[in-house]
């Protein structure tokens, strides 16, 4: 959808880098995690082809692009406290995915930015981390 996993993956978000980063955070719940990280994959590509999750991340790719990458002396560089719409947009795409419980997860990796969370800028990171939040908590809530 939106062509959205070419855009990630043109940005260096390649599909092996957002498993990695949300098995770095990966709590057991009996699954072994060579399948916990094949379903987290599984999951990744189905809410990739989801139109709502995927004009979200769309919509991150834009917004970096053009108030982080094309401004040289950009006002949001260092992700500043005050813009909160990049939290807005992963929190979206977490609820999205993995209802309430995910909006838990999303602050968990948005605080510890596993894998390349830690290298992604301020609209990026957290749609990322949206898209790995909602689907780690459905795939804890199938577990149980």
């Amino acid at each position: 959808m939106f062509e959205i996993e070419t855009r990630l993956e043109k940005k260096g978000i390649t599909l092996d880098a957002i498993v990695d980063a949300a098995m770095g955070l990966y709590v057991s719940h009996g699954m072994p995690e060579e399948q916990a990280a094949e379903d987290i994959r599984k999951k990744i590509l189905k809410y990739l082809a989801d139109p709502n999750v995927a004009s979200l991340l769309l919509g991150a790719v834009l917004l970096e692009e053009e108030l982080y990458e094309h401004r040289k002396d950009s006002e949001i560089a260092e992700d500043p406290v005050f813009l909160l719409s990049d939290e807005i947009i992963g929190m979206a795409i977490a609820e999205c995915i993995g209802g309430t419980y995910a909006r838990f997860e999303f602050t968990r990796y948005d605080q510890k930015k596993p894998g390349i969370l830690a290298t992604l800028g301020p609209f990026l990171d957290d749609a990322v981390a949206g898209l790995i939040a909602g689907c780690t908590s459905r795939l804890y809530s199938e577990c149980v």
